[in-house]
């Protein structure tokens, strides 16, 4: 009896492994409110970012507002390497990053340590 309990509860957490890694997620995302001349979307860093996608308007100033309430240090650093940007996020405060937009296509941001990833789309 005690083989079929642990046999059950090995092939639940494998069912849990696979979903988690090979399973479809749902994403957030956001096109940018354009306001006066300038566009901007808020992201919240908790656990990774929300929204994970974002669209922005080509050819018009942007800022995207990280807000940090995750206390991991994965996530105290936003890296756009295609911008050559590293930008630190301390925890509970607004960081702006400027982001330009005169080139169109799909860029990545990633946490300092490459684990959790977002998408900026430029159209």
């Amino acid at each position: 009896m005690i083989k079929l309990i642990v046999l059950g509860v090995g092939l639940v957490l494998i069912g849990a492994i696979i979903w988690w890694f090979f399973g479809k997620h749902t994403t957030a995302s956001a096109v940018a409110a354009v306001t006066a001349d300038q566009q901007s979307v808020d992201i919240e860093v908790s656990g990774g970012y929300s929204p994970e996608n974002v669209v922005l308007k080509q050819g018009v100033p942007a800022v995207l507002n990280f807000t940090r309430k995750d206390a991991s240090s994965c996530l105290d650093h936003v890296v756009f390497s295609d911008f050559g940007i590293n930008q630190a996020l301390p925890k509970n405060q607004v960081e702006t990053v400027t982001i330009d937009t005169s080139t169109p296509g799909e860029y990545q941001w990633a946490c300092g340590m490459d684990m959790f990833h977002g998408k900026l789309i430029i159209k």
